[in-house]
């Protein structure tokens, strides 16, 4: 936001940097968060940039007081990386999250036992000590969920090939995977929809995504994830997500067909 800021008043970084009295590699710095910028600091800056809006202010304020503090996830900080270490601090502060999950079930709606065997079969190289952490620090990830005001919003489309996977430790898992998106999807801040098998191409063949929108003038982040680690896309670069969105939710089953689909699912597996 802060690079924003400047580019929209016409400045360079180094023009930025003389009006605060500082070098412009320091200003470099604090626009690619290696370091911290102190609120007062941010108060001058945006005075600078001649930014008066109260809402940006005070928006910004309050992530420069933020900065420094640590998140209950730190104490997994040994097991996860940076990214998503930020991606869960994303998670915490968002206002809605709109996910699409063409592979898996979103892991904020996953159950104990497919966290546990999902992550055991993506990532030979960790103990079960370690599973069972992650997996762990996965479920502690879902509070967000039934967090007080300001709630979060949830919107999950998921493609039903997702919900036909087997498994092989506990083959009851999935049974108990479909019953937990249809207990999900009575909390009023969270929607499902169902991807169908036999649907028309949409913009999400080209693979699942997350969308986090924030409170006031916070711009949207998009979380792109494979085996090699994660990707954000931030800002206006995130305007085809947003659209995507929209046509992803449109091809797939509407809310009330989705969970029929789910639920028929669900009984399958009983049977």
């Amino acid at each position: 936001m802060l690079r924003q800021l400047r580019n929209d008043a016409g400045m360079t970084l180094e023009t930025a940097a003389t009006a605060m009295g500082w070098k412009a590699p320091k200003m470099s710095r604090i626009e690619n968060a290696t370091q911290s910028i102190r609120p007062g600091e941010v108060t001058e800056l945006l005075a600078v940039y001649g930014v008066d809006d109260p809402e940006v202010l005070a928006a910004l304020e309050n992530l420069a007081k933020d900065a420094g503090k640590k998140g209950w996830w730190q104490t997994y900080s040994g097991l996860v990386s940076p990214a998503y270490a930020d991606y869960i601090s994303l998670e915490s502060d968002a206002e809605r999250i709109c996910e699409w999950a063409p592979l898996l079930v979103p892991g904020l709606l996953q159950t104990a036992a497919y966290a546990r065997e999902h992550i055991a079969r993506t990532t030979a190289s960790r103990t079960p000590e370690e599973v069972a952490a992650l997996a762990e620090l996965r479920l502690a990830r879902q509070s967000v969920l039934t967090r007080p005001e300001p709630g979060l919003e949830f919107w999950a489309v998921i493609h039903e090939a997702a919900l036909h996977q087997r498994f092989a430790v506990r083959p009851s898992t999935m049974r108990e995977q479909l019953r937990r998106l249809l207990d999900a999807a009575e909390m009023p801040n969270i929607t499902i929809q169902l991807m169908p098998l036999d649907c028309t191409i949409h913009p999400g063949v080209m693979g699942g995504f997350s969308m986090v929108s924030f409170p006031g003038p916070t711009p949207d982040v998009v979380l792109l994830e494979n085996l090699s680690g994660a990707a954000y896309v931030e800002g206006d670069d995130t305007s085809p997500f947003a659209r995507a969105v929209d046509r992803i939710r449109a091809t797939a089953l509407s809310v009330e067909d989705s969970l029929a689909r789910i639920a028929q699912m669900e009984e399958g597996h009983r049977q």
